[in-house]
């Protein structure tokens, strides 16, 4: 038997017993093989903090000191240079202060939780998609003392009809810009300040939910200091886009700011020192922050190229999502089983050392599945027909029988 055979009965024989395994060790035995050919890949999109040692994630605050003076005493339960990192991004949103947090999670509950004091409507309106209703185990509710109600569970951002039709009352209408689990889908211009402007006719406050609102300026045509000015609260992460260590901050209102830092320690948010997720923040609103758009950008160049990759390779329907990205993520959809493209996925990425889909595969319906693709520096690297390329490697190695 040749290698090639010997190669190819072995790899049968791993399938079977992959197979076998119980569901939930099945998906992380490839979850360890799929981080582990991302490790050792030539070429991706993008690599994230937890593709990386810790020694690399350290090396990465080489240059902080031109940041801020590392001989200044290190911070003590919110000063010093987190304070620092506060009045920076006040200044990026032009609002009147800044919070920094642990968590985003934490930082809009406390924002939300505040606002409801104010208005004395605890109820809050938001999409049926957005980050709280789908990852936070109902956290409003649970733990703020919060009542959600979903305006919309279309794959796009309510609209000013249905937030100015609604039927129940709301004191709060909250925004995720862009919206992820809709494949980072934003709004236009004109239909966010329509949004925004129907919320005010309710007598609502208006929060942005701008986990990855950084890299929406492209998409808006409109500076940081504009978005962040429609709303009365905004929340913005570090590390989604800027591969800072972690972290969040809330910017708004200088009161609705100090009243927040005193639900943070309440909350167990005051942490007792920061600087080393504070100093990467920094370093991440100095380097990644001004790319963003370049990302944005070159996220079109490869949305276009898996496209036309697809086409060209016979794949009987595909389809990239928006078809011309609004950030720099965007959302892969293919009519197979999420099994047996992660399988693909990393075999491809294993025996060529080029990584096409980075994440995990998600049942979208009977026989569809959909991913996301994450664009930054490395993908840079990426040109229309290196994409083409490895889409032609990857539809190779899905089952013929799929096919």
């Amino acid at each position: 038997m040749s290698d090639t055979a010997e190669q190819a009965e072995q790899d049968k024989q791993d399938d079977q017993a992959t197979g076998q395994l119980p569901d939930e060790d099945r998906r992380s035995r490839l979850r360890e093989r799929r981080l582990a050919a991302h490790r050792d890949a030539r070429r991706v999109f993008a690599r994230f903090g937890f593709h990386k040692t810790l020694r690399e994630r350290l090396a990465e605050l080489d240059g902080a000191e031109g940041l801020y003076d590392l001989d200044e005493l290190s911070d003590l339960y919110g000063d010093g240079v987190v304070e620092a990192l506060e009045t920076k991004v006040a200044g990026l949103l032009g609002t009147e202060a800044a919070a920094f947090f642990p968590t985003g999670t934490m930082a809009q509950q406390v924002a939300l939780r505040c606002w409801a004091g104010r208005t004395g409507d605890p109820t809050v309106a938001l999409h049926a998609l957005g980050h709280p209703e789908v990852h936070e185990r109902n956290a409003f509710s649970e733990v703020g003392r919060l009542r959600t109600v979903r305006v919309t569970s279309e794959p796009r951002l309510p609209t000013a009809a249905e937030v100015r039709d609604f039927e129940e009352p709301f004191g709060a209408l909250m925004l995720e810009l862009p919206l992820r689990d809709a494949g980072f889908v934003l709004p236009s211009w004109e239909e966010l300040t329509e949004v925004v402007a129907a919320a005010r006719e309710r007598d609502a406050v208006v929060h942005f939910d701008g986990a990855r609102l950084w890299e929406s300026t492209v998409h808006f045509g409109r500076s940081l200091e504009e978005i962040a000015d429609l709303a009365d609260s905004v929340y913005v992460s570090f590390y989604k886009s800027l591969e800072a260590f972690g972290g969040a901050a809330l910017a708004g209102p200088r009161e609705l700011v100090e009243e927040a830092k005193a639900w943070r320690h309440r909350y167990g948010g005051e942490v007792f020192q920061q600087f080393p997720t504070v100093l990467s923040a920094l370093v991440g609103l100095e380097r990644e922050l001004p790319r963003l758009p370049e990302y944005v950008a070159h996220a079109r160049v490869v949305a276009a190229a898996l496209r036309e990759g697809f086409a060209a390779a016979g794949v009987p329907w595909a389809r990239v999502h928006p078809e011309v990205p609004h950030t720099h993520d965007f959302q892969v959809w293919l009519p197979y089983d999420a099994g047996v493209l992660a399988e693909a996925a990393v075999r491809t990425a294993e025996e060529t050392g080029t990584v096409l889909f980075g994440s995990a595969w998600d049942r979208g319906g009977p026989g569809l599945a959909v991913t996301e693709v994450h664009v930054r520096a490395a993908g840079l690297e990426w040109a229309a027909e290196d994409v083409k390329t490895a889409v032609a490697e990857f539809v190779a190695r899905l089952p013929e029988e799929v096919r």
